[in-house]
């Protein structure tokens, strides 16, 4: 193992149980042969550690033991494993979170995201990134360049996100797009759609920071739906068509339904947002009627090299997005700010070794 100067334990932000995180010690973990010890520098704030921070749960993944929460990463090499060679000390990454098989159909298929056996960070009971170091194997991470920030990277995750369901939906140069739910995955949606090379992006949200952020990112239309009803506005500027592509970001029974009236004749819907309840009444005459292609979103599978390639040509301005920053030692006051703070906060970013 090559390595510089490393401490012996580090610092780590432990959920106890839903609602209470603590500030540990625990010893700095160690590479294997194809592993690589990164130095964290930045983690967002995700909806999913939310949700497990509140709620303890999402759908089968339960909280039941103590764990670290955070996925959304960026760091510098601190220690490699001997087998490694795409990267040294200092090198600059980011961290994509999923680690997978390698061996099952689905990674061979190049659908990894589907991988039966992939240990996801902060997702139970794997343990994640608000720690001052963490391990991954080396296929998971991704050169950045110097230009691009930390905070920036990390938001590769969630933007990869939107990345796959424009693949999964053949979004394609010229089309238009609705994206239901402005959240930082729905806001980083907005910027893969605008590198697809859409025509026209209509967003929908509750809060006006959040549409603000979206029509800086690249959206053309932005619809509060407090006021406006989404698929009426939607059909009135597209002269009763409709969109091409519609994302559902928000994980709401409303915005799924608005989605899906939203589209054209022939055209896809993209589930992208994971509500509380399995079940949600769909029209199943109109989709059949107008021939609705329906898409499940699940994470991400061969974006990240994009997906960086995209950030660092300065598509968006997605650094804009970053509202509140906090040290490894208040991530519980993070966590609650991006809970309760949804009409002033859009991404809370921690900072692991600041």
């Amino acid at each position: 193992m090559v390595q510089s100067e490393i401490p012996a334990v580090m610092k780590a932000a432990v959920m106890l149980k839903p609602g209470e995180i603590v500030i540990q010690e625990l010893p700095v973990p160690q590479p294997g042969p194809d592993e690589v010890l990164v130095k964290v520098m930045a983690v967002g704030i995700c909806g999913s550690d939310i949700h497990y921070y509140e709620h303890g749960k999402i759908g089968p993944y339960v909280v039941e033991n103590p764990i670290i929460l955070g996925h959304e990463c960026a760091g510098i090499v601190a220690a490699t494993g001997e087998k490694v060679s795409r990267f040294r000390n200092g090198d600059r990454v980011a961290v994509e979170p999923g680690i997978v098989c390698g061996r099952c159909e689905y990674c061979k298929q190049g659908r990894y995201n589907l991988c039966p056996e992939v240990q996801f960070l902060a997702t139970p009971p794997v343990d994640g990134a608000f720690v001052q170091y963490i391990i991954m194997r080396e296929d998971n991470l991704f050169h950045i360049p110097d230009h691009l920030s930390f905070e920036e990277a990390s938001l590769n995750e969630p933007f990869s996100v939107g990345l796959h369901a424009a693949a999964r939906t053949q979004l394609k140069p010229g089309s238009t797009i609705a994206i239901m739910g402005m959240g930082p995955v729905g806001l980083m949606a907005v910027v893969a759609a605008k590198a697809y090379g859409v025509s026209q992006i209509f967003v929908t949200d509750l809060e006006p920071i959040r549409l603000e952020a979206a029509l800086r990112l690249g959206a053309n239309h932005a619809i509060n739906v407090r006021d406006h009803n989404a698929i009426e506005e939607i059909r009135r500027v597209t002269g009763g068509i409709g969109v091409d592509v519609a994302w559902e970001t928000a994980g709401s029974p409303h915005a799924l339904q608005a989605a899906l009236g939203s589209l054209r004749r022939g055209g896809k819907l993209a589930i992208v947002g994971l509500p509380a309840q399995a079940e949600i009444p769909l029209n199943i005459p109109s989709i059949a009627d107008n021939e609705f292609d329906l898409y499940g979103v699940f994470r991400y599978a061969n974006t990240y090299p994009s997906g960086i390639a995209a950030l660092a040509s300065g598509i968006s301005d997605v650094g804009s997005l970053i509202t509140d920053r906090y040290p490894l030692a208040q991530t519980q006051e993070a966590m609650e700010r991006a809970r309760t703070n949804k009409a002033g906060s859009l991404k809370v970013m921690v900072y692991p070794n600041e």
